[in-house]
């Protein structure tokens, strides 16, 4: 049997950190077994669903590379088929039309409330064998006795009583199937064969199922992941941070960093917390998956995205920075100066995002000094110290990191004074800031041409005070 997995996101929103766990989880346990991950977009919601929402889940996907091998599949392009099996389980005696007001459906509510028992559908139009009309529904006859057993590869077996289960509406009143319809259509009819989702979706699975036997489909294998909560134990949520994929993109995080986040919430291989994508593959399966909830932590997926970054070579993270660097009007067209500053920045940086900010100065014409910086450095007594690096600079040989601490301990000998009396007025000089990276690496990428312009410019700085 070859598997089949799937991930069917609705385009009402984007594609939200809990969604791309369940992607990720099921794109690995296809990639482990040699099976096939197939996408599809359940956009029958016709009020909510969105293109815009359809294109940014999609996006997101492609920036986690989580590729598909079918799809993406639009729901709302198979209605038709829907249709004929909501028209088949009417002809068999399986589903019926309702008729029910949304005003008579409150008042059951109420009635089951008041009197003790779970709000469900009281069988009002079951046996009348009502045509259709405006405003009708087609209702799944869900079977009275008996249990339903979910034997979740997760959790383990999960029985529902079929007495407390409701004759759920398969058939809206303007034609489009409901979720637990569709869903069971198009999976068997794409056969999938484990369906592997989020636990807020367990107790529509006896439903599914019970749809599954009626339409005369393979019950498939299901499997449902624990919630991820916020560091309170509360449902993940905007207090606890981002929860939309896209936003960790445009805050500067790497994908592989947001991936390797993801596969440890809720699944592990011993105290490993840092896997490549293959390690991913050939390590992940069910049985490693935890039952209890997934508690997310923003600063270890920082701290594994400040790794990423480390790991990451000078000319990928001079790609990943430019949209950065071009989003603050700077001139970023020479990859090969981009290069050099993304390789004095990528030690220092938790995030693109930090390392465009950081590394701004070095695509300015004119840096603006930090106030306090300026104050502490860039005044009288440190002009003439600047004046001997701008002089010293054209006949410096060795423009290395060696030759170039040696010149500044050089000056710093013939000055009488410490070297970081040289050191920290030429770093507000050069950046603007009292912390950069090393000033010997600052100095190497920026090239003596411009380095020697910043000088002379903070000494005139210096002059007008």
């Amino acid at each position: 049997m070859t598997i089949r997995t799937r991930f069917a996101p609705s385009p009402t929103g984007f594609l939200h950190i809990g969604g791309a766990r369940t992607a990720l989880f099921n794109w690995l346990f296809a990639r482990h077994h040699g099976g096939q991950f197939i996408l599809r977009v359940e956009d029958t919601d016709q009020l909510r669903s969105t293109e815009e929402s359809t294109r940014a889940i999609l996006d997101a996907m492609e920036w986690l590379g989580l590729d598909c091998d079918e799809g993406p599949f639009f729901q709302a392009e198979r209605v038709e088929i829907h249709t004929e099996m909501v028209k088949r389980l009417i002809d068999e005696g399986k589903a019926y039309r309702c008729v029910c007001t949304p005003d008579e459906l409150e008042e059951m509510r109420k009635r089951a409330s008041k009197e003790g028992r779970k709000p469900r559908y009281d069988g009002t139009c079951r046996d009348k064998t009502l045509p259709q009309t405006p405003g009708s529904v087609v209702r799944f006859k869900c079977p009275q006795i008996g249990v339903t057993t979910v034997n979740d590869l997760v959790k383990g077996p999960v029985n529902f009583d079929n007495s407390e289960l409701d004759d759920l509406v398969i058939e809206k009143s303007d034609g489009y199937p409901t979720y637990n319809f569709a869903v069971v259509v198009d999976d068997a009819e794409m056969k999938i064969t484990h369906v592997l989702r989020g636990d807020d979706h367990l107790n529509n699975t006896p439903k599914q199922i019970l749809l599954y036997e009626a339409l005369g489909y393979e019950v498939p294998e299901f499997g449902h992941f624990s919630m991820i909560l916020g560091s309170d134990k509360a449902r993940l949520s905007k207090r606890h941070g981002a929860t939309s994929v896209m936003a960790y993109k445009d805050m500067g995080y790497l994908p592989e960093a947001l991936v390797n986040y993801l596969v440890r919430l809720g699944w592990s291989h011993g105290d490993q917390e840092i896997f490549s994508r293959d390690e991913m593959i050939g390590l992940f399966d069910l049985d490693a998956v935890g039952k209890s909830a997934a508690i997310f932590n923003p600063e270890k997926l920082l701290w594994l995205n400040q790794h990423y970054i480390q790991k990451s070579d000078q000319e990928r993270l001079a790609g990943e920075i430019r949209p950065f660097l071009e989003k603050m009007q700077l001139d970023v067209e020479d990859m090969e100066y981009l290069k050099r500053v993304a390789g004095d920045l990528k030690d220092r940086s938790k995030t693109l995002l930090e390392m465009s900010e950081s590394g701004a100065f070095y695509f300015q014409d004119e840096i603006e000094y930090n106030e306090n910086a300026a104050v502490k450095f860039l005044k009288t007594e440190y002009a003439g110290h600047l004046k001997a690096v701008a002089e010293g600079l054209p006949s410096l040989e060795d423009y290395s990191r060696k030759g170039i601490e040696s010149f500044l301990r050089n000056i710093a000998d013939e000055m009488e004074t410490k070297l970081k009396f040289i050191a920290q007025p030429l770093r507000v000089a050069l950046t603007g800031r009292i912390v950069s990276p090393g000033i010997d690496e600052v100095m190497i990428t920026l090239g003596k041409k411009r380095v020697i312009k910043r000088i002379k410019r903070a000494i005139d700085y210096i002059a007008k005070i």
